[in-house]
């Protein structure tokens, strides 16, 4: 088989990135992006604020007694779609084979474009040059032959860098890597994994079978591949959403039910909000509960007729999450998630759209103030929740 040639284009520091750029009067300052207050946590972190430790999904109270003078900017999620847009659109100037992983990253097949615009190291250049031009902004590329190794290379050469990695080099490229930079090595792990003498993809790679077993479980044999930079995932195009997902890893594990419940309901707003955001509505809504051992609960609740309003969807993931957590009690809840499926477009939606008007037009108020500030700056009081006693 012919070796593919794979980018994956990640931008540096991206909402960071564009706050710098629009407001000059922040480059190369300590710029955090994030909403002040108890509950915030980074977004973004600038390059400048990051030696101090600061990095994204940090705490925005930590962050700032890493970093005092720290400057916090609200996010504008609209202006960073604007510019996610400008991105994908030079993608496809060069490939068809685009997937976008967020609005700051994507992986590009452009295995068929050599003939026509040269190696792949041409095209990573090309790409990075006119990402330059026509937004001032940076990026960083890995290329290699599949997708797991291109995203780890975009990350050896950050920022403003381009990694090349073929298929003869893989050995050598990846053994000495230290073991944190393996996908599915976070914090969590690290430790039994170092502990384990792990500390290098070679190791991981050479391991015996029943260690590899006692640290992943029925992952061992995936890790032991990802290690060795065995990938065969194709570079799947953009198609239709036909789901909407958001997730939140927890910093620290939660037990109590009632900060579950909040954690549940901002995890609810974003997905409802962008389920309206494409004019749908869901006939499948779904929870992920993921604990600290990494095993992974899942609850769904179908709707008839489909629904998009806020309030029905988190009266019913609310009911999910109340259920799954009498089942266990004092579960550490390591990540929480919330999906809505079987989407309908607006005209099959309307047919059977019923609900209370005031609802809905609470819903368009809520949209239109994220849409123009950003997400987190709001919460409804209705869904914050205590745990009894």
């Amino acid at each position: 088989m012919t070796a593919r040639s794979i980018l994956h284009v990640d931008m540096d520091a991206f909402y960071a990135s564009v706050e710098q750029r629009d407001r000059p009067e922040l480059a190369g300052r300590p710029v955090i992006v994030g909403h002040a207050g108890p509950r915030g946590v980074v977004a973004a972190a600038s390059y400048a604020v990051r030696r101090f430790g600061v990095h994204s999904a940090m705490p925005i109270g930590t962050a700032l007694r890493l970093c005092p003078h720290a400057i916090i900017v609200p996010p504008r999620i609209a202006r960073y779609r604007e510019v996610s847009a400008m991105l994908l659109a030079i993608f496809r100037e060069l490939t068809p084979l685009v997937e976008p992983l967020s609005l700051d990253e994507a992986f590009l097949d452009v295995s068929a474009s050599l003939r026509l615009l040269g190696d792949a190291r041409s095209i990573g250049e090309r790409i990075r040059r006119r990402i330059h031009a026509q937004t001032g902004l940076t990026a960083s590329v890995g290329i290699a032959p599949n997708k797991l190794v291109a995203k780890i290379a975009s990350d050896i050469n950050k920022p403003d860098g381009l990694c090349e990695i073929s298929a003869v080099q893989l050995p050598a490229a990846l053994d000495a890597l230290p073991i944190q930079r393996l996908w599915g090595i976070g914090p969590k792990t690290l430790p039994a994994v170092h502990a384990a003498g792990i500390h290098c993809f070679a190791d991981l790679r050479v391991a015996s079978e029943p260690l590899l077993r006692q640290l992943f479980g029925r992952h061992a044999a995936t890790m032991r591949r990802r290690a060795a930079g065995i990938d065969d995932r194709e570079v799947s195009a953009e198609h239709d959403e036909q789901s909407i997902s958001a997730e939140r890893t927890f910093e620290a594990d939660l037990r109590d039910p009632g900060e579950l419940q909040t954690q549940l309901s901002m995890l609810v707003e974003r997905v409802a909000t962008r389920l309206r955001g494409t004019a749908s509505s869901a006939a499948l809504l779904g929870i992920k509960v993921r604990l600290a051992n990494f095993t992974t609960h899942s609850r769904q609740r179908s709707f008839t007729p489909p629904v998009r309003d806020t309030a029905a969807l988190w009266a019913s993931a609310s009911e999910l999450l109340d259920t799954w957590f009498g089942e266990h009690p004092r579960a550490a809840v390591r990540l929480l998630g919330v999906s809505v499926s079987g989407l309908r477009s607006s005209a099959q939606a309307d047919l059977f759209d019923h609900g209370p008007v005031k609802a809905a037009r609470v819903d368009a108020a809520v949209d239109e103030v994220r849409r123009r500030f950003g997400e987190g700056l709001l919460m409804r009081a209705s869904h914050i929740r205590r745990a009894p006693g």
